[in-house]
């Protein structure tokens, strides 16, 4: 069977077009206007994917996102944007997407995300264990993965510092993941992109460095230490300094 993309854009040109780029990929899409019509499909028919245009008449796509996340809808979200400011783009995460797209874009690219965002999606909800990197694991204790003040459950999909529990999405939670197991070890941008994404976006993409400043966020308090580094040119190194 071929799987469902809910794709919501009210440019009709941009729609038009990348309804039919993703239907010649094997999709089965479902176009629609505006974001009153993206929650009553969603609703109707569960989509296995959506993609959202983030500026729409009504309800827009940020909106969107926060009303199935609040049902606790966990369908993963492409946003598509023409903001590029990084503070719009932390909007997009903080609403509960898992992924964007800044306009204009290559239509490889948006294929590329919804690939990854799939793989993800697919590998979390079957039998097989999560593909982790084999190099200098972190500590563990049970099921718990521990490092520089933090714990994680992988399988409940958990973290706190200290006695701090985060909310984190999808993505949040495996970048932080792949640094939790390799903390101390400086991972390079192509790295995190193909074991996250699936894809290396090149250097001009700065997709890496919103999901890294908005874990920051989620992450760092006034009293205590920063916990991820940023070693410029290369990458980012997760550890207590």
């Amino acid at each position: 069977m071929p799987q469902t993309v809910l794709l919501a854009e009210d440019d009709r040109a941009i729609r038009h077009a990348l309804e039919r780029a993703l239907t010649l990929e094997g999709y089965q899409v479902t176009a629609v206007a505006d974001g009153v019509e993206a929650l009553a499909q969603a609703h109707r028919t569960p989509p296995d994917v959506l993609v959202l245009d983030v500026m729409m008449p009504g309800i827009d796509g940020l909106q969107v996102c926060r009303v199935l996340r609040a049902e606790g809808d966990r369908t993963p979200i492409l946003m598509l944007t023409a903001l590029v400011e990084t503070q719009d783009r932390i909007a997009g995460l903080d609403a509960g997407a898992d992924d964007y797209v800044v306009k204009p874009f290559d239509v490889e690219e948006v294929f590329a995300r919804l690939r990854a965002l799939l793989r993800r999606t697919s590998e979390a909800n079957g039998p097989a264990p999560v593909d982790v990197p084999k190099q200098a694991p972190a500590e563990s204790s049970g099921r718990l993965i521990e490092a520089a003040g933090l714990r994680m459950d992988p399988q409940a999909r958990r973290v706190w510092r200290g006695t701090r529990e985060l909310e984190m999405t999808r993505t949040e939670f495996e970048l932080l993941e792949l640094l939790v197991r390799n903390a101390g070890i400086v991972l390079d941008h192509s790295t995190i992109y193909d074991r996250i994404w699936g894809y290396d976006f090149g250097p001009g993409s700065k997709n890496l460095a919103v999901y890294v400043g908005y874990l920051r966020r989620k992450l760092d308090e006034p009293s205590a230490p920063q916990l991820i580094h940023t070693v410029r040119g290369v990458g980012y190194v997760l550890r207590e300094d």
